[in-house]
């Protein structure tokens, strides 16, 4: 974790630098914070399942998650407005580096049939989203104790200009892109 940290300072800085050409050294792209993401749609006739749902994102993360609840009401979906309908965490600093190392190197080599992350889930601003299908890929999640296979969304925002530098910059924190 903190050797991802530092890493990061002396290794894939001076591997950007060269890369890119940048003239001043707050220039080179970072990563600003991870958010994860764990839609609930069964919250609305169940309220444990969304305790549930929190329960695993705070193990996962190492820290408190929120409930997120609806901004406006769709008829359609019985969901009104300000009802809980799923849960998220904000990773920033020392617990951003060690989730995305566990997520590198422990989670994403255990999912079935893994050939690598959608290289084209950039956003155009530098920030890339990767869409998780079960919870289970996680070491700290026990098996027994899950009540339902849930997927979550997890967003790497950083302060690159371009999807390119954006790329580059996860290639070097090893995040194994498809070829």
């Amino acid at each position: 974790m903190a050797r991802l940290k530092e890493q990061y300072q002396n290794e894939i800085v001076d591997a950007l630098i060269k890369k890119f050409g940048y003239k001043n050294i707050m220039e080179v792209p970072k990563l600003d914070k991870i958010v994860i993401n764990m839609g609930v749609g069964e919250a609305k006739e169940n309220a444990k399942v969304l305790d549930s749902a929190v329960r695993d994102m705070e193990i996962i993360s190492g820290q408190k998650a929120i409930t997120t609840k609806a901004k406006k009401s769709v008829a359609n979906f019985k969901l009104r407005e300000g009802m809980a309908i799923g849960c998220k965490v904000t990773l920033r600093g020392k617990r951003m580096y060690e989730f995305l190392d566990r997520l590198v190197n422990l989670a994403l080599p255990r999912v079935r049939d893994f050939r690598g992350v959608n290289p084209n889930a950039f956003d155009g601003r530098g920030n890339y989203a990767l869409g998780i299908k079960e919870q289970l890929i996680f070491p700290e999640i026990e098996y027994d104790k899950v009540d339902k296979v849930r997927g979550m969304d997890i967003i790497f925002v950083t302060t690159a200009k371009t999807d390119e530098e954006a790329r580059e910059l996860l290639t070097l924190f090893n995040m194994p892109f498809a070829k």
